[in-house]
């Protein structure tokens, strides 16, 4: 539900916060106090085009944030996931909209920025708004689709429908594939060949190519390697001034010198470990040497694996795993072109199949659709005259479509308001007081199956009084059962019914106007109650008529 909505510098409104509560708020005041200001900071929240002119004068700024608890947080969760943002915290959704007077503005959710779009997207989710602004769920045929299928109860149809379009448009997609065109196939088949027979002959391996680099560097240069290698030997032990014969010498002067000082002795074993370690090395790096082929056979052989790397990098991919993918490709394309006519065959005899057992399944959806229609525009039809249309009708045309993922229906809400008129698609009505009773006749016949979190009505009243008004109370607080209702209105027999009620007052201070909002009960609730009677709210008589009114909506 929508818990907390804070309004900064819109209109007459510069600092307002208003703490909602569930089932049904009313909000009451008289007019031009800024009961509009609430509705229009909502609008502004589901991502509706902001108007600078409503920026307060003298501000550089407005602001609306709205702060949402939901019992069910899995649809925005998955919405804001596909938007690539966090879900909601234990079901808590701030939404926040600044808008600049010098331009520009800020959109968030949950204070990660989004744009407008995705505004619209989350609100979707969370508020229907019914009145002077189009934001109505009701209006977009997918959603009636949704709310008749909720009604009727055919989820599960609906869902091994789903899963059989699923199948045929995979198989479509597989007989693309076989047939795409490619020109002639013979042709296709002798380039694949050849691909194939090139990457397997080939036959690259995870790093060789680096290995041969290394190899064909060591070759490129075995002279110099034999040359520097020749240099290091002599010094270290073949000359006859190596570093191993002056060693040598010098383990014998140490032997010498052992017999005068024994410490000597170790020094002479510390020599003795340098001499072997020298000849180690020595004979190491005449084993590699020997390994150094300059055969230039060895080289040409070197030279030719680098340059069928370096066409495999060209043409197949810079990895080996890419190259290696690319002969799969090539391999598994081969396989289809040489079986494309059997392999034709059997995705267009499991595709007949497939398009037989969706429409079969279709035509069931359709007919249970159009029993749950009938009674649906019965029901919803019932509520109308309850809602001050007598002789009114609600009706749900079909149209058959092209497959989709719903079925193979369109379907449209239709109204006509009065005897001998032509039913209009619900999106073609103009008065807002009518679509707003219409809503809310909708509303309660599908209250248990929406799962809508806020409903917000606003003249809802439009060209009502009496016992009407207690009629749309009473409708009210049913949807409100299920749904927290937030109702805009001038009626104290709708207002009568709220379980939470808030009043918005004008007032002037220092030379300026300002909106406030506040929560009223008991007394306080009375008075304005017998404001909207249009008595004096300290007459004893307007109180009395007041309290009788809340009596009757408790009762009801």
């Amino acid at each position: 539900m929508l818990k907390t909505l804070r309004v900064r510098n819109i209109a007459l409104a510069e600092n307002v916060a208003v703490e909602f509560g569930p089932g049904l708020n009313i909000v009451t005041g008289e007019t031009g106090a800024g009961k509009s200001v609430l509705v229009g900071a909502i609008a502004l929240l589901l991502g509706e085009r902001a108007d600078k002119d409503a920026i307060r004068t003298g501000a550089d700024a407005a602001a609306a944030e709205a702060v949402f608890e939901l019992a069910d947080d899995r649809p925005v969760n998955r919405a804001l996931e596909a938007l690539g943002l966090p879900p909601c915290e234990e079901g808590r959704l701030v939404i926040r909209r600044v808008i600049r007077a010098n331009g520009g503005g800020q959109n968030l959710l949950n204070d990660s920025p989004v744009t407008l779009a995705a505004l619209k997207r989350i609100g979707e989710l969370l508020v229907d708004l019914h009145g002077p602004h189009d934001h109505q769920s009701l209006f977009q045929t997918a959603e009636q689709l949704d709310l008749l299928d909720a009604f009727g109860r055919l989820d599960a149809l609906r869902a091994a429908y789903a899963e059989q379009h699923e199948r045929v448009l995979a198989l479509e997609a597989r007989r693309a594939e076989l047939t795409a065109d490619t020109g002639d196939p013979a042709e296709e088949i002798d380039r694949l060949n050849w691909r194939v027979k090139e990457i397997e002959e080939a036959d690259p391996k995870e790093g060789e190519e680096e290995e041969v680099r290394r190899e064909h560097e060591l070759i490129g240069h075995a002279q110099r390697v034999l040359e520097l290698s020749g240099e290091i030997a002599a010094a270290l032990t073949e000359a006859d001034d190596s570093a191993f014969t002056r060693l040598a010498t010098t383990q014998r002067a140490l032997e010498e010198l052992a017999r005068l000082m024994p410490e000597a002795a170790d020094w002479r074993a510390d020599i003795a470990e340098i001499s072997g370690r020298l000849r180690e090395i020595g004979l190491a790096i005449a084993r590699a040497v020997e390994r150094v082929d300059a055969d230039p056979a060895r080289l040409e052989w070197l030279d030719r694996r680098l340059a069928i790397y370096a066409s495999l990098k060209r043409k197949y991919g810079a990895t080996v795993a890419e190259q290696r993918a690319a002969l799969e490709a090539a391999r598994q394309r081969l396989h289809d072109l040489r079986s494309r006519g059997e392999r034709l065959a059997a995705v267009d005899a499991e595709l007949a199949g497939a398009r037989a057992e969706r429409e079969k399944r279709g035509l069931e959806l359709r007919r249970r659709r159009q029993a749950a229609a009938a009674e649906l525009a019965e029901a919803i039809t019932g509520e109308l005259e309850f809602l001050g249309f007598p002789g009114s009708a609600f009706d749900i045309a079909f149209a058959e479509s092209e497959p989709h993922a719903a079925g193979l229906d369109r379907i449209e809400f239709g109204f006509a308001p009065n005897v001998g008129e032509a039913m209009r698609p619900l999106r073609a009505i103009a008065s807002s007081g009518e679509i707003s009773r219409v809503m809310l006749a909708a509303k309660a016949v599908l209250a248990q199956q929406d799962r809508m979190p806020l409903l917000v009505f606003d003249e809802i009243d439009a060209n009502l009084g009496g016992e009407m008004g207690h009629a749309v109370g009473r409708e009210l607080a049913g949807v409100a059962e299920r749904h927290q209702v937030i109702c805009i209105t001038h009626l104290p027999q709708v207002a009568a019914h709220g379980s939470f009620h808030y009043v918005v007052t004008k007032i002037v201070r220092d030379g300026r106007t300002y909106s406030e909002v506040a929560a009223v009960e008991g007394e306080a609730r009375v008075a304005e109650l017998a404001r909207m009677l249009g008595g004096d709210a300290e007459s004893s008589t307007a109180r009395r008529h007041a309290a009788e009114l809340l009596r009757r909506a408790k009762s009801e």
